[in-house]
């Protein structure tokens, strides 16, 4: 309704006040129906996860047996969770230490857009589109000590068979060598859309100023997509706290439990097990530590490239 208040507001004025009201119309419409999506996907449940988590309860009907902080004192004390957790801090550190500048190294090579670049673009990024637990199955092959690429190349060497996966240092760098092979076209492909938007002036300015190609990427392309830096290394810690689907196929957490990730140990320990109780007190505590490391992150990183 318009009052005569309003009809002698200027055109502009009223034309802002509709276009606010039909988003606060817009908004209220569709608020209701996403947080019923995000209450029955994601609150219900992790409050149900929680409670599970305070009983000693197989998956079979109610769970009555309750044991209060029992599961998170034998986990906290268990030596395998140790080693998990241990090697979740390795995945994240060698994610942003190897697989981040690998991406950018290349993403440097091939942002350019030419048919050959483009050519090179879908190579690199093909293993990011194949799934986990495939990617997993064709290294566990490659890797096989009797009748992988491996054996064969360690045979020609006069080297015998080499059994990679069933070494525990060995495993832990064969999956390492997956999850940097899987994921880096992902974080190309990040870099190379940032630095296709860098303005090209910028550089052409900084190559008449006499800028050598390393000079422009440290002081003009590096800094300008800092933004799209930040946001890669926020998706590489938080991938690297989910690795499950390679693990599996490659080492099932073996040998000797000496593979296993947080999300590998839950699996194993909790749901293989039938100890629903258990493996959701892993998950409670595998949710807490996401979510404190993205609020920490956020704070610390995010708002300062915004700023």
């Amino acid at each position: 309704m318009t009052t005569a208040a309003d009809r002698r507001m200027p055109a502009s004025v009223r034309m802002r006040r509709a276009l606010t009201n039909g988003r606060v119309t817009a908004v209220l419409i569709m608020l209701p129906p996403a947080l019923i999506l995000f209450t029955v996907f994601v609150m219900l449940p992790l409050g149900e996860s929680a409670w599970y988590s305070f009983f000693n309860w197989n998956g079979y009907g109610a769970p009555s047996n309750f044991v209060g902080l029992e599961n998170y004192d034998r986990i906290l004390n268990h030596s395998v969770f140790h080693i998990a957790v241990g090697n979740t801090v390795k995945i994240v550190v060698i994610s942003l230490i190897v697989q981040m500048p690998l991406a950018m190294l290349l993403a440097l090579l091939i942002y350019k857009k030419t048919p050959t670049n483009a050519v090179f673009r879908l190579i690199f990024f093909l293993p990011y589109i194949l799934a986990e637990v495939a990617a997993g199955l064709i290294w566990s092959f490659i890797f096989d000590g009797n009748y992988g690429v491996t054996a064969s190349i360690a045979g020609g060497l006069g080297m015998g068979n080499v059994f990679i996966l069933s070494d525990p240092d060995w495993a832990f760098a064969a999956i390492m060598t997956v999850i940097v092979w899987k994921y880096f076209g992902f974080h190309m492909m990040i870099y190379i859309a940032a630095l296709q938007s860098v303005p090209q002036d910028q550089i052409e300015a900084a190559r008449i100023e006499g800028a050598r190609r390393l000079q422009v990427i440290r002081y003009v392309q590096i800094p300008a997509i800092k933004p799209a830096i930040i946001v890669s290394a926020f998706f590489a810690i938080i991938g690297a706290l989910q690795v499950f689907d390679v693990i599996i196929p490659l080492t099932n957490g073996g040998p000797s439990n000496q593979t296993h990730t947080i999300v590998t140990y839950l699996y194993t320990f909790g749901l293989t097990r039938l100890n629903i109780g258990f493996g959701s007190a892993v998950g409670v505590i595998l949710f807490v530590g996401a979510v404190t490391v993205a609020l920490f992150y956020q704070r610390l990183f995010m708002k300062r490239a915004q700023g």
